[in-house]
Protein backbone atom coordinates (compact mmCIF):
# COMPACT_ATOMS: atom_id res chain seq x y z
CA UNK A 1 0.00 0.00 0.00
CA UNK A 2 1.20 3.16 -1.44
CA UNK A 3 1.15 6.77 0.71
CA UNK A 4 -1.04 8.53 -2.37
CA UNK A 5 -3.16 6.86 -5.18
CA UNK A 6 -4.53 9.09 -8.09
CA UNK A 7 -8.15 7.19 -7.74
CA UNK A 8 -9.26 5.91 -4.15
CA UNK A 9 -12.51 4.38 -4.64
CA UNK A 10 -14.94 3.52 -1.58
CA UNK A 11 -16.77 0.70 -1.20
CA UNK A 12 -16.38 -2.50 -3.33
CA UNK A 13 -19.82 -3.40 -4.24
CA UNK A 14 -21.35 -3.08 -7.67
CA UNK A 15 -20.83 0.80 -8.00
CA UNK A 16 -16.91 0.31 -6.10
CA UNK A 17 -16.28 -2.31 -8.55
CA UNK A 18 -17.54 -0.84 -12.04
CA UNK A 19 -15.96 2.81 -11.11
CA UNK A 20 -12.34 1.07 -10.65
CA UNK A 21 -12.38 -0.68 -13.72
CA UNK A 22 -13.73 2.62 -15.52
CA UNK A 23 -11.10 4.84 -13.99
CA UNK A 24 -8.10 2.40 -14.78
CA UNK A 25 -9.57 1.66 -18.76
CA UNK A 26 -9.28 5.69 -19.23
CA UNK A 27 -5.91 6.32 -17.67
CA UNK A 28 -6.11 5.87 -13.91
CA UNK A 29 -2.27 4.59 -13.21
CA UNK A 30 -3.16 4.04 -9.66
CA UNK A 31 -6.45 2.63 -8.05
CA UNK A 32 -7.15 1.71 -4.90
CA UNK A 33 -10.46 0.40 -3.85
CA UNK A 34 -11.23 0.42 -0.01
CA UNK A 35 -14.30 -2.32 1.45
CA UNK A 36 -14.76 -2.73 4.85
CA UNK A 37 -16.69 -6.64 4.09
CA UNK A 38 -14.19 -9.18 4.20
CA UNK A 39 -14.74 -9.57 0.51
CA UNK A 40 -16.04 -7.74 -2.72
CA UNK A 41 -19.73 -7.62 -4.17
CA UNK A 42 -21.07 -5.55 -1.70
CA UNK A 43 -24.84 -6.39 -1.13
CA UNK A 44 -25.10 -8.96 -4.10
CA UNK A 45 -23.23 -11.50 -2.27
CA UNK A 46 -26.37 -12.16 -0.31
CA UNK A 47 -28.84 -11.36 -3.46
CA UNK A 48 -28.92 -15.41 -4.72
CA UNK A 49 -31.95 -14.74 -6.25
CA UNK A 50 -32.43 -14.21 -10.55
CA UNK A 51 -32.63 -10.86 -12.70
CA UNK A 52 -29.42 -9.33 -12.60
CA UNK A 53 -27.74 -8.30 -15.43
CA UNK A 54 -30.70 -8.44 -17.82
CA UNK A 55 -30.19 -4.93 -19.72
CA UNK A 56 -26.36 -5.31 -19.22
CA UNK A 57 -25.56 -8.96 -20.06
CA UNK A 58 -28.96 -10.26 -21.81
CA UNK A 59 -29.00 -13.03 -19.42
CA UNK A 60 -30.07 -13.83 -16.46
CA UNK A 61 -27.75 -14.20 -13.58
CA UNK A 62 -27.78 -13.69 -9.58
CA UNK A 63 -26.11 -11.57 -7.63
CA UNK A 64 -22.92 -13.59 -6.66
CA UNK A 65 -22.76 -14.03 -10.53
CA UNK A 66 -23.18 -10.72 -11.95
CA UNK A 67 -20.59 -9.59 -9.01
CA UNK A 68 -18.02 -12.41 -9.89
CA UNK A 69 -17.99 -10.72 -13.63
CA UNK A 70 -16.37 -7.55 -12.08
CA UNK A 71 -14.46 -9.05 -9.98
CA UNK A 72 -12.59 -11.33 -12.03
CA UNK A 73 -12.31 -8.01 -14.36
CA UNK A 74 -10.78 -6.15 -11.37
CA UNK A 75 -8.60 -9.03 -11.16
CA UNK A 76 -7.44 -8.82 -14.44
CA UNK A 77 -5.74 -4.93 -13.96
CA UNK A 78 -3.47 -3.42 -12.06
CA UNK A 79 -5.49 -2.13 -9.31
CA UNK A 80 -4.99 -2.12 -4.95
CA UNK A 81 -7.90 -4.21 -3.01
CA UNK A 82 -8.26 -3.26 0.80
CA UNK A 83 -10.59 -5.51 2.52
CA UNK A 84 -11.95 -5.61 5.80
CA UNK A 85 -11.19 -2.07 5.90
CA UNK A 86 -13.64 0.96 7.32
CA UNK A 87 -13.24 4.34 5.87
CA UNK A 88 -13.35 6.60 8.88
CA UNK A 89 -13.78 9.78 7.01
CA UNK A 90 -12.85 11.82 3.55
CA UNK A 91 -11.92 15.41 3.77
CA UNK A 92 -12.10 18.28 1.20
CA UNK A 93 -9.06 17.79 0.15
CA UNK A 94 -9.43 14.18 -0.87
CA UNK A 95 -7.55 12.65 2.22
CA UNK A 96 -8.98 9.53 3.22
CA UNK A 97 -8.50 8.11 6.43
CA UNK A 98 -8.88 4.07 7.55
CA UNK A 99 -8.67 1.20 9.45
CA UNK A 100 -7.68 -2.27 9.11
CA UNK A 101 -6.50 -4.97 11.20
CA UNK A 102 -3.35 -4.93 9.74
CA UNK A 103 -2.50 -1.67 9.24
CA UNK A 104 -4.66 -0.04 12.17
CA UNK A 105 -5.55 3.31 11.38
CA UNK A 106 -3.89 5.07 7.95
CA UNK A 107 -4.58 7.98 5.76
CA UNK A 108 -3.80 8.20 2.20
CA UNK A 109 -3.95 10.98 0.09
CA UNK A 110 -6.20 10.65 -3.68
CA UNK A 111 -6.12 13.23 -6.34
CA UNK A 112 -9.82 12.11 -7.06
CA UNK A 113 -12.06 9.90 -4.49
CA UNK A 114 -14.99 7.98 -5.96
CA UNK A 115 -17.64 7.21 -3.52
CA UNK A 116 -19.56 4.14 -3.75
CA UNK A 117 -20.65 3.30 -0.01
CA UNK A 118 -24.17 2.52 -1.23
CA UNK A 119 -27.08 2.61 1.27
CA UNK A 120 -28.52 1.10 4.31
CA UNK A 121 -32.26 0.15 5.48
CA UNK A 122 -34.48 2.13 7.24
CA UNK A 123 -35.24 0.80 10.69
CA UNK A 124 -38.41 -0.57 12.36
CA UNK A 125 -37.01 2.45 14.87
CA UNK A 126 -37.89 5.08 12.18
CA UNK A 127 -41.23 4.05 11.83
CA UNK A 128 -43.25 4.95 15.94
CA UNK A 129 -45.21 1.83 15.76
CA UNK A 130 -46.79 0.63 19.76
CA UNK A 131 -45.73 -1.94 21.46
CA UNK A 132 -43.21 -3.74 22.64
CA UNK A 133 -39.52 -4.72 21.83
CA UNK A 134 -39.54 -8.42 21.20
CA UNK A 135 -37.03 -10.89 19.25
CA UNK A 136 -38.23 -11.46 15.81
CA UNK A 137 -38.02 -8.17 14.19
CA UNK A 138 -35.91 -7.91 11.59
CA UNK A 139 -35.00 -5.49 8.37
CA UNK A 140 -35.37 -7.19 5.18
CA UNK A 141 -31.80 -7.13 4.14
CA UNK A 142 -30.59 -8.96 7.85
CA UNK A 143 -33.30 -11.48 7.44
CA UNK A 144 -31.93 -11.61 3.89
CA UNK A 145 -28.46 -12.18 4.93
CA UNK A 146 -29.54 -14.69 7.56
CA UNK A 147 -30.96 -17.22 5.15
CA UNK A 148 -28.81 -16.38 2.47
CA UNK A 149 -25.16 -16.11 3.96
CA UNK A 150 -25.85 -17.94 7.68
CA UNK A 151 -28.12 -20.50 7.10
CA UNK A 152 -30.33 -19.35 9.53
CA UNK A 153 -34.59 -19.05 9.58
CA UNK A 154 -35.75 -15.97 11.25
CA UNK A 155 -38.96 -17.62 12.09
CA UNK A 156 -41.61 -19.58 10.33
CA UNK A 157 -45.11 -17.23 10.69
CA UNK A 158 -44.24 -13.74 8.77
CA UNK A 159 -45.69 -10.70 8.05
CA UNK A 160 -43.63 -8.29 5.85
CA UNK A 161 -44.40 -4.07 6.73
CA UNK A 162 -43.18 -2.69 3.16
CA UNK A 163 -43.70 -3.44 -0.57
CA UNK A 164 -39.96 -2.57 -1.50
CA UNK A 165 -37.81 -4.82 -3.64
CA UNK A 166 -36.12 -6.69 -0.62
CA UNK A 167 -39.32 -6.98 1.07
CA UNK A 168 -40.84 -9.07 -1.83
CA UNK A 169 -37.82 -10.98 -2.43
CA UNK A 170 -37.69 -12.13 1.30
CA UNK A 171 -41.58 -12.93 0.96
CA UNK A 172 -40.73 -15.88 -1.83
CA UNK A 173 -37.67 -16.60 -0.04
CA UNK A 174 -39.32 -17.48 3.22
CA UNK A 175 -42.21 -19.27 1.47
CA UNK A 176 -39.29 -21.26 -0.50
CA UNK A 177 -37.82 -22.11 2.60
CA UNK A 178 -41.03 -23.27 4.36
CA UNK A 179 -42.14 -20.32 6.22
CA UNK A 180 -45.69 -18.94 5.88
CA UNK A 181 -46.22 -15.20 5.25
CA UNK A 182 -49.20 -14.49 5.99
CA UNK A 183 -49.65 -10.85 4.45
CA UNK A 184 -47.48 -7.73 2.92
CA UNK A 185 -48.31 -4.70 4.39
CA UNK A 186 -47.81 -0.74 2.33
CA UNK A 187 -48.59 1.98 3.70
CA UNK A 188 -49.05 3.50 0.00
CA UNK A 189 -51.86 2.43 -2.27
CA UNK A 190 -49.11 1.16 -4.80
CA UNK A 191 -46.28 -1.17 -4.33
CA UNK A 192 -42.52 0.87 -3.91
CA UNK A 193 -41.48 -2.45 -5.34
CA UNK A 194 -40.79 -3.36 -9.74
CA UNK A 195 -44.29 -4.80 -10.84
CA UNK A 196 -42.49 -7.84 -11.97
CA UNK A 197 -41.39 -8.54 -7.99
CA UNK A 198 -44.99 -8.17 -7.23
CA UNK A 199 -46.08 -10.73 -9.87
CA UNK A 200 -42.66 -13.44 -8.69
CA UNK A 201 -42.80 -13.25 -5.33
CA UNK A 202 -46.59 -12.46 -3.75
CA UNK A 203 -49.10 -12.81 -6.82
CA UNK A 204 -47.14 -16.46 -7.94
CA UNK A 205 -47.22 -17.64 -4.15
CA UNK A 206 -50.98 -16.70 -3.07
CA UNK A 207 -49.47 -13.91 -0.67
CA UNK A 208 -51.78 -11.39 -0.31
CA UNK A 209 -50.37 -7.61 -0.40
CA UNK A 210 -52.59 -5.25 1.48
CA UNK A 211 -51.93 -1.62 0.00
CA UNK A 212 -53.05 1.27 2.20
CA UNK A 213 -52.43 -0.84 5.44
CA UNK A 214 -50.09 -0.33 8.26
CA UNK A 215 -49.04 -2.10 11.50
CA UNK A 216 -50.28 -0.34 14.39
CA UNK A 217 -49.30 -2.63 17.02
CA UNK A 218 -46.82 -5.51 17.89
CA UNK A 219 -47.74 -8.01 20.41
CA UNK A 220 -45.36 -9.98 22.87
CA UNK A 221 -42.77 -10.40 25.32
CA UNK A 222 -39.80 -12.10 24.71
CA UNK A 223 -40.99 -13.04 21.38
CA UNK A 224 -43.73 -11.67 19.11
CA UNK A 225 -46.59 -13.51 18.85
CA UNK A 226 -49.15 -11.00 17.02
CA UNK A 227 -49.05 -7.88 14.98
CA UNK A 228 -52.49 -5.26 14.57
CA UNK A 229 -52.59 -3.90 10.83
CA UNK A 230 -54.90 -1.28 9.91
CA UNK A 231 -56.04 0.64 6.68
CA UNK A 232 -55.12 4.26 6.57
CA UNK A 233 -57.01 7.26 5.04
CA UNK A 234 -55.09 9.66 2.12
CA UNK A 235 -53.52 11.21 5.28
CA UNK A 236 -51.76 8.22 5.85
CA UNK A 237 -53.41 8.11 9.35
CA UNK A 238 -55.18 4.58 10.58
CA UNK A 239 -59.13 4.26 10.64
CA UNK A 240 -60.53 3.05 13.91
CA UNK A 241 -62.28 0.24 13.55
CA UNK A 242 -60.18 -1.50 10.53
CA UNK A 243 -57.85 -3.51 12.78
CA UNK A 244 -57.07 -6.64 11.39
CA UNK A 245 -54.87 -9.19 13.80
CA UNK A 246 -52.76 -11.82 12.94
CA UNK A 247 -50.73 -13.95 14.58
CA UNK A 248 -46.72 -14.51 13.76
CA UNK A 249 -43.62 -14.97 15.32
CA UNK A 250 -41.59 -13.01 12.92
CA UNK A 251 -42.22 -9.25 11.40
CA UNK A 252 -39.54 -8.06 8.45
CA UNK A 253 -39.53 -4.70 7.99
CA UNK A 254 -38.72 -3.19 4.10
CA UNK A 255 -39.61 0.25 4.44
CA UNK A 256 -37.39 2.27 2.55
CA UNK A 257 -33.32 2.42 1.92
CA UNK A 258 -30.86 5.78 2.76
CA UNK A 259 -28.27 6.52 0.94
CA UNK A 260 -25.02 5.59 3.24
CA UNK A 261 -23.87 9.46 2.87
CA UNK A 262 -21.62 10.14 6.22
CA UNK A 263 -18.56 9.99 4.82
CA UNK A 264 -19.83 12.59 1.91
CA UNK A 265 -20.51 15.18 4.47
CA UNK A 266 -16.82 14.63 6.62
CA UNK A 267 -16.07 15.55 2.46
CA UNK A 268 -18.36 18.75 2.45
CA UNK A 269 -20.50 17.37 0.14
CA UNK A 270 -23.49 19.08 -0.68
CA UNK A 271 -26.62 16.62 -0.55
CA UNK A 272 -29.93 16.63 -2.24
CA UNK A 273 -33.24 16.66 -0.09
CA UNK A 274 -34.89 14.61 -2.67
CA UNK A 275 -32.66 12.11 -3.38
CA UNK A 276 -30.73 12.41 0.27
CA UNK A 277 -27.55 11.80 -2.27
CA UNK A 278 -25.15 14.32 -3.69
CA UNK A 279 -25.75 17.04 -5.65
CA UNK A 280 -24.17 15.93 -9.17
CA UNK A 281 -23.22 16.93 -12.90
CA UNK A 282 -23.45 14.80 -15.75
CA UNK A 283 -20.42 13.25 -15.34
CA UNK A 284 -21.52 12.19 -11.41
CA UNK A 285 -18.96 14.91 -10.01
CA UNK A 286 -20.29 16.99 -6.75
CA UNK A 287 -19.95 20.14 -6.12
CA UNK A 288 -16.84 19.53 -4.27
CA UNK A 289 -14.07 19.20 -7.25
CA UNK A 290 -12.60 15.76 -7.59
CA UNK A 291 -14.91 14.01 -5.17
CA UNK A 292 -17.32 12.14 -7.67
CA UNK A 293 -20.24 9.33 -6.20
CA UNK A 294 -22.25 6.55 -8.60
CA UNK A 295 -24.74 3.75 -7.54
CA UNK A 296 -26.67 3.71 -4.34
CA UNK A 297 -25.27 6.15 -2.41
CA UNK A 298 -26.24 9.06 -5.18
CA UNK A 299 -29.47 7.28 -5.78
CA UNK A 300 -31.69 4.30 -4.73
CA UNK A 301 -32.13 2.01 -8.02
CA UNK A 302 -33.92 -0.53 -8.74
CA UNK A 303 -31.59 -2.23 -11.11
CA UNK A 304 -28.08 -3.66 -10.68
CA UNK A 305 -27.67 -2.74 -14.80
CA UNK A 306 -28.16 1.39 -14.34
CA UNK A 307 -25.76 1.33 -10.99
CA UNK A 308 -22.49 -0.32 -12.96
CA UNK A 309 -23.90 2.14 -15.90
CA UNK A 310 -23.25 5.27 -13.90
CA UNK A 311 -20.57 3.65 -11.88
CA UNK A 312 -18.68 3.89 -15.35
CA UNK A 313 -19.62 7.54 -15.94
CA UNK A 314 -18.29 8.42 -12.40
CA UNK A 315 -14.71 6.20 -13.31
CA UNK A 316 -14.30 7.63 -16.32
CA UNK A 317 -14.88 11.53 -15.07
CA UNK A 318 -12.37 10.85 -12.33
CA UNK A 319 -9.73 9.37 -14.38
CA UNK A 320 -9.88 12.74 -16.41
CA UNK A 321 -10.21 14.63 -13.54
CA UNK A 322 -6.98 13.50 -12.76
CA UNK A 323 -5.25 13.77 -16.12
CA UNK A 324 -6.45 17.26 -17.52
CA UNK A 325 -7.81 18.73 -13.91
CA UNK A 326 -10.78 20.86 -13.14
CA UNK A 327 -12.41 22.14 -16.11
CA UNK A 328 -14.71 25.34 -16.12
CA UNK A 329 -18.45 24.41 -16.35
CA UNK A 330 -21.70 26.58 -17.32
CA UNK A 331 -24.13 24.53 -15.21
CA UNK A 332 -27.86 24.66 -16.19
CA UNK A 333 -29.94 22.94 -13.37
CA UNK A 334 -32.19 20.16 -14.06
CA UNK A 335 -35.29 20.19 -11.64
CA UNK A 336 -38.13 18.08 -11.30
CA UNK A 337 -41.48 19.42 -12.45
CA UNK A 338 -45.27 18.46 -11.81
CA UNK A 339 -45.61 14.64 -11.22
CA UNK A 340 -41.93 13.91 -10.42
CA UNK A 341 -40.18 13.58 -7.15
CA UNK A 342 -36.74 14.19 -8.22
CA UNK A 343 -34.38 14.44 -11.33
CA UNK A 344 -30.77 12.98 -11.40
CA UNK A 345 -28.23 14.38 -12.42
CA UNK A 346 -29.36 18.13 -10.72
CA UNK A 347 -26.67 19.73 -12.86
CA UNK A 348 -25.58 19.62 -16.68
CA UNK A 349 -22.53 21.36 -17.90
CA UNK A 350 -23.87 23.08 -20.89
CA UNK A 351 -20.27 22.36 -22.63
CA UNK A 352 -20.93 18.73 -22.12
CA UNK A 353 -20.82 16.62 -25.26
CA UNK A 354 -22.49 13.90 -26.81
CA UNK A 355 -26.27 12.16 -25.28
CA UNK A 356 -26.98 12.28 -21.87
CA UNK A 357 -29.36 10.43 -19.53
CA UNK A 358 -31.42 11.74 -16.71
CA UNK A 359 -32.77 9.25 -14.08
CA UNK A 360 -36.21 10.30 -12.34
CA UNK A 361 -39.09 8.70 -10.09
CA UNK A 362 -42.59 9.92 -10.71
CA UNK A 363 -45.07 10.68 -7.82
CA UNK A 364 -47.85 8.40 -8.77
CA UNK A 365 -48.86 5.92 -10.89
CA UNK A 366 -50.23 6.61 -14.47
CA UNK A 367 -51.38 5.61 -17.46
CA UNK A 368 -51.62 6.50 -20.87
CA UNK A 369 -49.24 10.15 -19.86
CA UNK A 370 -46.03 11.62 -21.23
CA UNK A 371 -42.91 12.71 -19.81
CA UNK A 372 -42.16 16.57 -20.88
CA UNK A 373 -38.86 18.49 -20.89
CA UNK A 374 -38.73 21.90 -20.72
CA UNK A 375 -36.87 24.90 -20.64
CA UNK A 376 -38.53 28.04 -19.43
CA UNK A 377 -41.72 27.92 -21.28
CA UNK A 378 -40.29 26.34 -24.13
CA UNK A 379 -40.92 22.36 -24.69
CA UNK A 380 -37.60 20.89 -25.71
CA UNK A 381 -38.56 17.00 -25.62
CA UNK A 382 -41.39 14.76 -24.95
CA UNK A 383 -42.16 10.92 -24.70
CA UNK A 384 -45.12 9.29 -24.41
CA UNK A 385 -45.62 6.53 -21.60
CA UNK A 386 -47.83 3.70 -21.51
CA UNK A 387 -47.58 3.52 -17.91
CA UNK A 388 -45.51 5.24 -14.93
CA UNK A 389 -44.97 4.11 -11.25
CA UNK A 390 -43.15 5.39 -8.42
CA UNK A 391 -41.32 1.73 -8.19
CA UNK A 392 -40.05 1.81 -11.18
CA UNK A 393 -37.11 4.28 -12.48
CA UNK A 394 -37.49 5.92 -15.22
CA UNK A 395 -34.59 7.72 -17.95
CA UNK A 396 -34.56 10.28 -20.65
CA UNK A 397 -32.09 10.51 -23.04
CA UNK A 398 -31.07 14.40 -24.16
CA UNK A 399 -29.24 14.98 -26.93
CA UNK A 400 -26.45 17.72 -27.00
CA UNK A 401 -28.76 20.16 -29.91
CA UNK A 402 -31.40 19.92 -26.70
CA UNK A 403 -28.96 20.80 -24.05
CA UNK A 404 -27.75 23.74 -25.87
CA UNK A 405 -31.09 25.24 -26.42
CA UNK A 406 -31.13 25.37 -22.29
CA UNK A 407 -30.69 29.10 -20.91
CA UNK A 408 -30.64 28.23 -16.89
CA UNK A 409 -33.04 25.27 -16.01
CA UNK A 410 -34.15 22.19 -17.60
CA UNK A 411 -37.69 20.69 -16.34
CA UNK A 412 -39.10 17.46 -16.14
CA UNK A 413 -42.65 16.71 -15.57
CA UNK A 414 -45.30 14.28 -16.10
CA UNK A 415 -48.37 14.99 -18.10
CA UNK A 416 -51.71 13.16 -17.93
Amino acid sequence: MKNSYEIVVIGGGPAGLAAAIAAYDNGAKSVLVLEREEGLGGILNQCIHNGFGLARFKESLSGPEYAERFIAELKKREIEVLTGTTVLSVSPEKTVVALNAENGEFSVQAKAVILAMGCRERSKGALNIAGTRPAGLFSAGAAQKFVNIKGYMPGQKVVILGSGDIGLIMARRMTLEGAKVLAVFDIMPYSSGLKRNVVQCLEDFGIPLYLNHTIVKIEGEERVSAIVAAEVDENRKPIAGTEKRFECDTVLFSVGLIPENELSKSAGVPLSPLTKGAIVYQNRETLVSGVFACGNVLQVHDLVDFVSEEAEIAGKAAAEYVRFGESEKEPIDCVNGGGVSYVLPQKIDKRAQGKIKLFFRVRERAENCSIVVRCGEEEIARRKKRVVAPGEMETFILTEEQIKKAVKEITVSLEK
